[in-house]
């Protein structure tokens, strides 16, 4: 990065902050910065998130011209090029940047930049393919495919996207698809347990090798299991298979046979998903991730071919249609289907690769608490609906919409608004084992018993649901409906 010149005062994009900026925060979240990893900032500013991360004991260190000019480009495992593409006029200098920050790169790069929906309110001048803000500094908004491709064509490698805004560059294959095989939504049914008096004796010493049967329904490998677990499993049991055989003899079989199927759905899940990008061959997967495909279904063909009919039908417009009408979770509109994110492992396989298709564009949305599965044109809403637990009618906050004909993801606020959309019947929404649901379900037969619900074209916003109460002189207090005063 070069001296910021004296029309563009770049030092001042550098935004002082109180905590970790949302790439790293992502990086954390994701597991891409785990411990042990070394982390560089390239283009660091203040220095706030390396003295944050520095207090968790990550090994760290930064550049910036404007704050850091004279310290060390340090190669790292991770390194982070965090919103400093959005701040260079110079196209070309923008790009000898994020070849610069891939060089410093062993493990994965972490790049942000800012998107189009954030200039909407923004006064400017235009200078070459961005504005010159009213404080001096420079900002390129990018569409979020023109942020992928972008970094795709300047470093030959397909990135993934962590977040509206944030994408990841992984120099390891196998890193990658492991990293995208761990995006797949997992389900596991309840375990029951027989009373056995071995099994609670050494119910704390099981509990890895439990975990990883119902993670990855098969037998464990050697070096799967950390080694301190694995011999004290062996010094107990003489064997693993001794001790699988007693986990075996306390649970059902018919549990371990829904575990498969589930393990075999999101196998093929993830396969669909992995046409996004070139296909990796199997020797570029992970160990792990091999050792599963080889146990469910024998060989990567296999699973390839039924993930490729899967996405196949996701560009059907009836078989989304019908997926979504026999979905067993969720809220049906005659033009969607609304799920919460703890029933999204629940949706039939189809559904699944739709709404993952979307996440492969816009990648994780954790504020959103609801998805909308559109079922007349190609198109998935990512809903944020805050305090969905403890408030019985919460109102929209904000929306992400990524429509997959045109591969663009937009952005909605709501949380100004005087009258925003505003939900009803949340039982219909969570997962059938969501602890909350029955006392959800008991609110809305009490609202129908009062007649709340007669005109359901007047209470889908707040303003017309406070007036539907007032007019039956009626008051929500908590998940309970009373008369008012």
């Amino acid at each position: 990065m070069k001296t910021p010149s004296q029309a563009v005062a770049r030092h001042r994009t550098a935004m002082a902050r109180s905590s970790l900026s949302r790439p790293v925060d992502f990086a954390l979240t994701d597991n891409i910065l785990a411990p042990g990893r070394t982390f560089f900032d390239y283009g660091c500013g203040r220095g706030d998130d390396l003295r944050a991360l520095s207090a968790l004991g990550y090994s760290v260190s930064g550049w910036d011209p404007g704050h850091r000019p004279a310290a060390a480009k340090d190669v790292a495992d991770v390194v982070n090029l965090g919103y400093v593409v959005n701040v260079i006029e110079d196209p070309v200098e923008r790009l000898e940047t994020i070849r610069t920050a891939w060089c410093l790169t062993q493990t994965v790069l972490v790049v942000s930049g800012r998107l189009v929906w954030e200039a909407r309110n923004l006064v400017g001048r235009r200078l070459a393919d961005g504005i010159i803000t009213q404080s001096g500094t420079f900002q390129k908004f990018y569409e979020q495919d023109e942020l992928a491709s972008w970094i795709e064509r300047a470093l030959g490698t397909k990135p993934v996207a962590a977040a509206p805004g944030i994408f990841y560059v992984f120099r390891n294959d196998a890193d990658q698809q492991q990293f995208l095989a761990n995006r797949v939504h997992t389900y596991r049914p309840r375990l029951r347990i027989d009373p056995h008096v071995t099994y609670e004796q050494h119910q704390e010493l099981l509990a890895p090798l439990l975990n990883f049967l119902t993670m990855h329904g098969r037998q464990p490998r050697p070096g799967e299991l950390t080694v301190e677990h694995e011999c004290k499993i062996k010094a107990e049991f003489h064997s693993l298979g001794r001790a699988m055989n007693l986990i075996y003899k306390v649970t059902d079989d018919a549990h371990w046979e829904k575990v498969r199927i589930q393990c075999q759905s999101e196998l093929t899940v993830y396969c669909a998903l992995s046409r996004f990008g070139n296909r990796p061959r199997f020797s570029q997967l992970g160990a792990g991730l091999q050792r599963d495909i080889r146990t469910h279904f024998q060989t990567y063909k296999n699973v390839t071919t039924q993930g490729d009919r899967l996405l196949a039908s996701c560009g059907n417009a009836m078989m989304v249609l019908m997926a979504a009408r026999h979905a067993g979770v969720g809220k049906q509109t005659p033009s969607a289907l609304y799920v919460h994110r703890n029933a999204l492992a629940e949706l039939p396989p189809l559904l699944q690769v739709y709404e993952g298709c979307a996440r492969v564009l816009c990648g994780s949305t954790p504020s959103a608490n609801m998805v909308k599965l559109s079922v007349v044109k190609p198109q998935v809403s990512f809903l944020t609906y805050p305090n969905f637990e403890r408030n019985a009618h919460p109102t929209l906050a904000s929306a992400i919409t990524v429509n997959l004909r045109h591969l663009t993801v937009d952005w909605r606020d709501y949380s100004q608004s005087a009258n925003p959309p505003l939900l009803h019947r949340k039982e219909e929404f969570v997962s059938d084992e969501d602890p909350r649901r029955r006392l959800y379900h008991t609110l809305t037969r009490a609202e129908i018993n009062a007649g709340l619900y007669e005109h359901p074209e007047h209470i889908g916003t707040l303003k017309g649901w406070q007036q539907m109460l007032r007019s039956a002189g009626k008051v929500v207090r908590g998940h309970r409906l009373y008369n008012w005063p």
